[in-house]
């Protein structure tokens, strides 16, 4: 940690930004470690509580879709074809999906959630949501990790196309703070927000190639999915990029990532226009 603190200040001294932004940086990071640190405090396995959610939901679906249900694969480059690969893929799509349905569930009722921090003049509003997206994003980041370390033990290789992840977080984290900003904004006047996002977040996971391989869509659908589903592109780009070695979406990458950007902008837009009246409702 003390070696962190201390990259960042040699960061500071380098980045043309203000002091202002960079306390409110330092207020989300706070803020992100004390949702961490509350959400495991007094358990026994603490921070490995979102590995192992994480891994359940791994062996569930793979033994619904691939022992049960008998869903195949086209042959991955430098995997075996069994049921251990067909996890590992599984396992790719599920992470960025679990972070952004995780994120944007929590960020609904982030303003909500705070009515005294809402109440303070001085606080800045605009962090509440971005504090459970960060904070999701984190805990997935453990299953990331073990994917990769299973990938490297089972082909002997560590991919070079790892080095783009942080540019596919990117795309993933402006999606999710977006959709963010906008559903913690209208849950304020509108309490069925919520539960309204559950069903669509249940509808938008089955229509998203994620537990089945996108070759099982109609070929005169399976380009709309993947131009408008950003989180369908998000999902196999962790695929290409951590299982096969060679990203093969640019296009569909590169059309997600622009929906991100005018998500995340409008969403904060809307967020910022709700914003005066939070302390007259709350």
């Amino acid at each position: 940690m003390r070696g962190f603190v201390r990259k960042a200040g040699s960061i500071r001294r380098i980045l043309p930004i203000n002091e202002r932004l960079w306390a409110k940086f330092d207020l989300l990071r706070t803020l992100v470690r004390r949702d961490l640190e509350a959400r495991y405090k007094g358990s026994v396995l603490g921070n490995l509580w979102p590995l192992l959610n994480q891994l359940s939901q791994l062996l569930i679906y793979t033994y619904v879709f691939s022992t049960v249900l008998k869903v195949k694969l086209t042959t991955l480059k430098g995997l075996p074809a069994n049921d251990f690969t067909f996890g590992l893929w599984l396992f790719a799509g599920l992470l960025p999906w679990i972070a952004f349905t995780g994120g944007l569930m929590q960020s609904a009722n982030s303003v909500l959630g705070q009515p005294n921090l809402v109440k303070k003049v001085v606080f800045p509003l605009t962090l509440l949501p971005l504090v459970p997206v960060l904070s999701t994003f984190i805990e997935s980041s453990f299953g990331l990790m073990a994917l990769i370390f299973f990938v490297a033990v089972n082909t002997h290789t560590l991919h070079a196309t790892l080095a783009l992840l942080p540019l596919v977080w990117l795309t993933q984290l402006l999606l999710t703070a977006g959709l963010g900003y906008l559903a913690a904004g209208l849950t304020v006047f509108l309490r069925d927000i919520p539960q309204t996002l559950g069903m669509i977040l249940n509808i938008w996971f089955y229509v998203t190639p994620l537990v089945y391989p996108a070759s099982a869509i109609p070929e005169q659908w399976r380009t709309l999915v993947f131009w408008l589903n950003p989180i369908a592109a998000i999902a196999e780009v962790y695929r290409d990029i951590v299982l096969v070695g060679e990203v093969k979406h640019w296009g569909e990458w590169g059309v997600s990532s622009l929906i991100a950007v005018v998500v995340f902008f409008g969403g904060l837009w809307c967020y910022r226009r709700l914003r005066p009246a939070f302390a007259d409702v709350l």
